[in-house]
């Protein structure tokens, strides 16, 4: 058909996009090589030119996005490049955004607000098991199917377009998110952690019982310093009929403080799934035939209870979502295939031994010839089993052992899988402190990234106190003004800012920017970003 074009001699795609956003833009075709439907998503890049780094960083967490696999999430196709621009191919996903069903309808029916913000919240649970948070949940993000399930979409390109090294976070000077479901601590210091997807949630859920965004204004510079400033309204002051325990759920999620909402989104969908009743028809949006294949599926899985499995072995059962429609919900909350439990290469003859230092040097390079090409996952399963018979071999605190972990937690880091980084990384601490003393270099990064793993998963208080506690031993191993100690120092700011110990962080900030003026200089580019994040600390400050 005229207007038609073709990526990757694969790719058919129509002659305009669906949407176009800040972030990106979405093209629907067909893959003519399998005969199907599918989206393609195209990243922006911010200045508009070329950016190999974005290019590398998007392939590498595109794979991690890919590791996803859920019945709430479009699933990834393929990721490549095309005239310089990367781009994802996915699942077609058919139905109705909840922006625009919110637009149509005005508030919706208390059982569909609770289903709808159910299934994101099941999403997010395997997500966030998984380190990956999507940072721009919101309306125009959720798919209704006409079967009546939800699609979680967009977490490529919210994962690929965020830093996930707080060393790097804010230095460009973006913020990612949508200013109306913004959570405080992303628009104090462009921070996002679990928790900032349950603000998100909450926003999204006030919206759909009241029919009105949580915040509206004549900018978004206005709209966020509301998220920062202002308490919400009460939904049932907007509605009348929400359920005073609906409507305490709502306003625990858009609590200020992170540490303040819910423990997890597994604890917000047990809590929704009472409300998830009188799910009446949505005639022309949602198909109420009793035999949708969907929803006889889902019927029988949610009778399945199977008992946990070893800890040992990889879960690999299909996660089902809640299931709007049906007499009984699904489960909702699903168990993601756990990373810690990597299915180490039968190839190896020698597993259950030693390992000598020839084998040894050629695991490593294998590894990181892996870890190269953004093949994460089997890059720490070579690594873990060169571990554990290198241990065997040599004593799990030995010199090159130890180095080994090191390897290891570093890919689990770079990997995104900060979960069972930050336990390597605890471990390490405690042995490299016995072997190496308290003024090693590789002790200081082992604990600065496991204080950066716990931020990342949405520990930040535990973080900045370790953040705290390793500052005056960087400072006396390497010098006040080392440049490692005055990243250390913005790090601590960038926290203290986004758990909003304001006054804290402005002092931190303030310190440490003249300090910088005094050592590097105007002219160094961490001078504006530490200017940028003490003018929104000061802006708030000023309110109060």
């Amino acid at each position: 058909m005229a207007g038609r074009w073709m990526i990757d001699r694969r790719y058919e795609l129509e002659a305009l996009p669906l949407a176009k956003g800040g972030m990106g833009e979405v093209w629907v075709g067909r893959d003519v090589k399998l005969d199907r439907e599918i989206a393609v998503k195209f990243v922006r890049f911010p200045d508009g030119r070329p950016d190999e780094e974005l290019v590398r960083r998007f392939i590498r967490e595109s794979r991690i996005t890919a590791r996803l696999v859920h019945p709430g999430v479009p699933a990834v196709y393929d990721a490549g490049t095309h005239e310089g621009r990367p781009y994802l191919v996915m699942q077609r996903v058919h139905g109705i955004s909840v922006a625009d069903l919110v637009a149509e309808q005005g508030a919706l029916p208390i059982g569909w607000a609770a289903a709808i913000a159910a299934q994101a919240a099941a999403v997010l649970a395997v997500a966030h098991r998984a380190s990956l948070v999507h940072r721009d949940l919101k309306p125009a993000n959720l798919m209704l199917e006409p079967d009546g399930t939800v699609k979680v979409l967009d977490f490529g390109l919210a994962v690929a377009l965020d830093r996930t090294d707080l060393s790097k976070i804010t230095l460009t000077g973006q913020h990612l998110g949508s200013p109306a479901y913004m959570a405080p601590e992303q628009v104090l210091a462009g921070l996002s952690a679990p928790a900032t997807d349950l603000y998100a949630l909450g926003a999204t859920l006030f919206e759909m019982l009241t029919g009105r965004r949580l915040f509206a204004g004549s900018s978004s510079y206005s709209v966020m310093h509301q998220q920062v400033e202002e308490v919400p309204t009460r939904a049932s002051a907007l509605r009348a009929d929400v359920p005073p325990g609906l409507d305490a759920l709502v306003a625990d999620l858009l609590r200020k403080a992170p540490e303040e909402r819910p423990s997890g989104a597994e604890s917000v969908y047990e809590a929704l799934v009472g409300w998830m009743t009188d799910l009446v028809p949505l005639p022309g949006i949602v198909d109420p035939a009793a035999n949708n294949p969907v929803r006889m599926y889902n019927r029988i899985t949610a009778y399945v209870h199977p008992p946990a499995p070893a800890l040992s072995a990889p879960i690999t059962t299909a996660p089902t979502s809640p299931v709007p429609g049906s007499d009984l919900p699904g489960p909702g909350v699903v168990e993601p295939a756990r990373s810690d439990a990597v299915a180490v290469p039968q190839r190896r003859s020698q597993s259950a031994g030693g390992i000598d230092q020839v084998e040894l040097r050629r695991a490593r390079d294998e590894a990181h010839s892996l870890a190269r090409a953004s093949r994460y996952s089997q890059a720490t399963a070579i690594l873990t089993e060169a571990v554990a018979r290198a241990g065997r071999e040599m004593g799990a605190d030995s010199a090159d052992v130890l180095g080994l972990r090191l390897e290891l937690a570093e890919l689990l880091f770079e990997g995104g899988d900060f979960r069972r980084a930050v336990s390597e990384y605890e471990r390490l601490v405690a042995d490299l402190a016995r072997r190496d003393g308290r003024d090693s270099e590789r002790l200081m990064l082992a604990r600065l990234r496991e204080a950066t793993c716990r931020a990342l998963t949405g520990e930040t208080p535990r973080a900045l106190e370790q953040l705290g506690a390793l500052l005056p031993d960087e400072t006396r191993a390497f010098g006040a003004d080392d440049p490692r100690v005055l990243e250390l120092r913005r790090q601590i700011g960038l926290l203290q800012l986004g758990a909003g110990h304001r006054a804290a962080a402005v002092e931190t900030l303030s310190a440490l920017l003249v300090d910088l003026l005094r050592v590097w200089g105007p002219e160094h580019p961490m001078v504006p970003v530490v200017r940028e994040l003490l003018a929104g600390a000061d802006a708030a400050a000023a309110v109060h």
